[in-house]
């Protein structure tokens, strides 16, 4: 056999494991110009926004994306760190974490669903590393539509153009995942630790339209299952937590109840100390290091509440990261 042929059997052999590890998302800087770019490309998206195509390209070219860049921009100034969005840095940092942990067997790129490194670009990357058998894991521990369906939509979208399509699997949710659970528990059993315990533990999740819901989206159960599981974890009765819903946009009904709705009732019932972790969001961003720790903050604050403690995201922590490789290493059992 030719030296050739033997190479060609031999890295057809060779069968490589690749991880694409996506998250949402977020604009190259906090500036109007950079806002812009990403809200087209997010707020564009049909599996974000399901509304006539033609009546929302009217609203969101001519409206929307006059008037919300700027107000984006400035928020994001508040968290922007010098090396750059804390989503992105959170993100490589788990990149990294991840492909330490799992090793020279599995190849991990990072990519996001808008803005860079793009699901292309991932893609991309692991194929000229050599990986012909792929797994994808959007950091979105409840399922949506509008997040994880968005993921696959640009996965296969991306594949459709190859000729040859590697092997492939999605991890379409780890809502009620042990590991997962348990990383959630710790990091609230080490706020706790440190600050106390507050009078109410409230957990906010991104909302969507009730509408998706309604059509049959499973992100409400799956938002409900891993409360409960989580309150069970740190043994709380039910008067001492309560699932809410963040990030509300436009017009339309939303999943209920509201986030800000919530904590302004406890301040006028006099609550006075509430804890709040973000369950949904596997990494700090906007939603948590802004609206959540200081828009929501200043509104229980204002209804009579005297403080709002954010419990930080589960980032790099070691056993989220655990967890993370644990689910990646059982989702690629009998290619490894």
């Amino acid at each position: 056999m030719h030296d050739s042929a033997a190479k060609g059997l031999n890295a057809e052999a060779e069968k490589k494991v690749g991880v694409l590890l996506v998250n949402l998302g977020t604009p190259d800087a906090p500036t109007p110009s950079a806002l812009r770019r990403y809200l087209k490309q997010f707020l564009g998206d049909p599996r974000v926004v399901e509304a006539n195509r033609l009546l929302w390209w009217f609203a969101l070219n001519v409206v929307i994306l006059n008037i919300r860049p700027k107000k984006s921009a400035h928020a994001y100034q508040t968290v922007w760190t010098e090396q750059g969005s804390p989503l992105m840095v959170i993100s490589q940092q788990q990149q990294k974490a991840l492909q330490e942990q799992l090793g020279d067997d599995i190849v991990v790129e990072l990519a996001m669903t808008y803005g860079n490194p793009a699901i292309e670009q991932g893609l991309n990357n692991l194929r000229e590393q050599g990986c012909n058998r792929l797994f994808v894991l959007p950091l979105y521990p409840q399922y949506s539509g509008s997040t994880t369906a968005a993921v696959t939509d640009q996965v296969f979208d991306v594949l459709k153009t190859w000729r040859r399509v590697p092997d492939v699997r999605v991890l379409s949710a780890y809502h009620d995942e042990p590991a997962y659970i348990e990383a959630l528990a710790n990091s609230v059993r080490e706020h706790w630790d440190k600050h106390g315990k507050a009078e109410k533990l409230m957990l906010s999740f991104h909302g969507i339209p009730k509408r998706y819901v309604n059509n049959g989206d499973p992100y409400q159960l799956h938002c409900e299952q891993t409360s409960k599981l989580l309150a069970q974890a740190l043994g709380l009765g039910d008067d001492e937590w309560m699932l809410t819903f963040q990030s509300i946009f436009g017009r339309e009904e939303w999943l209920q109840p509201y986030t800000a709705s919530q904590l302004k009732a406890w301040g006028a019932e006099g609550i006075k100390d509430v804890d709040v972790i973000c369950p949904g969001f596997a990494a700090d961003c906007l939603e948590t290091l802004e609206e959540i720790a200081v828009e929501n903050k200043g509104y229980f604050i204002e209804a009579g509440g005297k403080d709002l403690r954010y419990i930080p995201a589960l980032n790099d922590r070691d056993d989220h990261i655990q967890a993370l490789a644990g689910l990646i290493q059982r989702e690629c059992a009998g290619w490894l």
